[in-house]
């Protein structure tokens, strides 16, 4: 949030099984749920990936519809990301 890549980051301590090199293991985890603007994702998975050494899932989901308070708040806190095509 320092950067101005994320207007709010929401974290949630889970419990996750996976398989890992054939077999099947449990361990603790956190999800991570970052609001933010469209182009952001590179430049977030870059901090997270600093803190994260293991193989980790990041995904982008678009909502169809958002409270327009919640609008204004993220478009005064984070810039305009040009996307380069």
């Amino acid at each position: 949030m320092e950067k101005q890549l994320a207007v709010c980051v929401n974290w949630f301590p889970i419990t996750c099984a996976y398989r890992w090199q054939g077999e099947i293991q449990e361990d603790g985890e956190v999800v991570l749920i970052v609001k933010t603007r469209e182009g952001y994702r590179q430049a977030i998975e870059e901090v997270v990936s600093q803190q994260i050494t293991y193989n980790n899932f990041m995904a982008e989901i678009s909502p169809s519809g958002v409270n327009q308070g919640f609008l204004d708040w993220l478009n005064a806190e984070i810039p305009v990301k040009i996307i380069d095509n």
